[in-house]
């Protein structure tokens, strides 16, 4: 198979959430397994003082309601994928990806350069796969412009929706840039919507878990769009997420302390915790549990359950608490407060450190990931790679992927509740750092099963492979 996987982010290029991760480790496996995938993405800011070192491949000329503008095509190879970058000085060249006043225009530009790409190398693809709102307007664009040609007749799409709640959506006249009749296919809710036109014209559309994808046909987690949705039923599909191996791997990690595998991890997980706790100034102590976050700090995320119950819980217990993140100002100072007023037992960095990330990973105990919805969520899934146990809600792949503590049966590797409320957190997490103190030998088993879970690339890969080939064969 010959897929284009388009994305508006790709790491190690460009990085703000998940689907960065997505489009760098995705390719990767299904390259490995024998079909040939290409990446494109736009050229931002940060990458121009590398530009000399990408391949030239030409350019393309793109019109934009009465106004030409021209795309150029670089290319360099890395992991073995290639990737292929758009660029256009005055659309990418910002200090931010998303956000504009013209993100409309911007991104309209982005899709049609991906389909003037595919004429530039005059090579067709089986399969584009499509990521997210930036990339909502090619299967519309793919029909209204480029069908009839030969090297598109038989080009099929899949759009993957990494979260719901943003949905590329504009003004009505924005219509007007792209230079065809009015349509209803992007129309939402009188605005012109680049997601809700994906759903309308992809082949097929899958969510990043099972247990989203079913959240997103409710009113309360569909974001207005779960009624568009209901109507793919049929073209619907839900595909959990993976992680590199190869990346969070605690048996060759080189930024930890100390490495190890879940047979043996109890002490060099005591010898990364006490490292990093001497290395963040907290209290040495290791017989008492060390809580982290690491994430976004937005509302999504649950930061308001945290809020409301953090300070109770550190003061109920003797844990520690490291917070890894940034985000919404209220929250930071939020963090900031902890900190200042706690500084023997919390420490909050604001930003986000990779390599701080994985020496918390491998020291942390217990991993807080309170969402109120999380499409898949990656950060439960390395941190039961390190042996941390995930404290989730359960909602989207979080309750796909942690099958809670069980003390009856011993059964488990993290800790869940059901309601977003935020008594129901603080009486979870009071639970788990008792556990942790009191009952070591489970603690054990249950850190053993953690790290045993396989939410390898190998299994991300093969079930989109099995996916291509369905809609291929339709």
């Amino acid at each position: 198979m010959r897929i284009l996987f388009c994305a508006s982010e790709a790491y190690p290029f460009s990085k703000t959430g998940g689907l960065a991760d997505m489009a760098s480790a995705l390719p990767k496996i299904i390259n490995q397994k024998g079909s040939f995938v290409e990446v494109i993405t736009p050229l931002y800011d940060q990458l121009y003082d590398k530009l000399y070192q990408f391949k030239y491949l030409g350019e393309k000329e793109i019109l934009i309601q009465d106004a030409q503008y021209v795309a150029k095509y670089y290319q360099t190879i890395h992991d073995g994928v290639s990737y292929i970058f758009v660029e256009h000085e005055g659309f990418f060249k910002r200090s931010n990806y998303y956000g504009y006043y013209d993100d409309d225009k911007r991104f309209l530009f982005y899709d049609l350069a991906i389909l003037a790409y595919i004429e530039l190398k005059k090579e067709s693809y089986d399969l584009l796969h499509l990521n997210d709102w930036q990339t909502g307007l090619v299967p519309y664009l793919l029909d209204e412009l480029y069908r009839t040609k030969p090297l598109f007749k038989n080009i099929k799409t899949l759009l993957t929706i990494h979260n719901l709640e943003y949905q590329g959506s504009f003004p009505k006249d924005a219509y007007r840039l792209i230079n065809r009749p009015f349509n209803y296919a992007y129309i939402h809710f009188d605005r012109v919507n680049y997601l809700k036109a994906a759903i309308m014209r992809a082949n097929h559309i899958n969510t990043v878990s099972p247990t989203y994808m079913q959240e997103v046909q409710m009113d309360y987690y569909g974001f207005t769009l779960d009624g568009a949705l209901k109507s793919r039923l049929n073209d619907f599909t839900g595909i959990l997420n993976g992680i590199d191996y190869d990346i969070y791997n605690p048996e060759t990690d080189p930024l930890i302390e100390k490495t190890f595998n879940y047979q043996h991890f109890t002490q060099a997980k005591k010898k990364n915790k006490m490292a990093l706790l001497k290395k963040l100034n907290l209290d040495m102590s290791t017989d008492t549990a060390l809580v982290a976050y690491i994430g976004r700090l937005a509302k999504q995320k649950g930061i308001d359950l945290m809020m409301a119950t953090l300070e109770e819980a550190i003061a109920e217990s003797t844990a520690k608490f490291v917070f890894i993140g940034s985000g919404d100002p209220v929250y930071e100072n939020f963090f900031r407060h902890l900190q200042e007023k706690y500084r023997n037992r919390v420490y909050s960095f604001i930003g986000f450190n990779n390599t701080l990330a994985h020496q918390l990973y491998a020291s942390a105990d217990i991993l807080m990931m309170p969402s109120q919805f999380e499409p898949c969520g990656l950060g439960q899934l390395m941190a039961m790679r390190y042996g941390c146990l995930p404290l989730v809600r359960e909602t989207g792949g979080l309750k796909d992927t942690v099958m809670p503590y069980n003390k009856y049966t011993k059964e488990g590797y993290g800790f869940s509740f059901a309601n977003y409320n935020a008594h129901e957190l603080k009486q979870v997490l009071l639970d788990a750092i008792l556990l942790y103190s009191n009952e070591p030998d489970d603690w054990k088993v249950l850190v053993r099963n953690a790290m045993k879970q396989d939410h390898s690339l190998e299994q991300m890969g093969l079930s989109y492979l099995d996916l291509y080939e369905k809609i291929l064969e339709k």
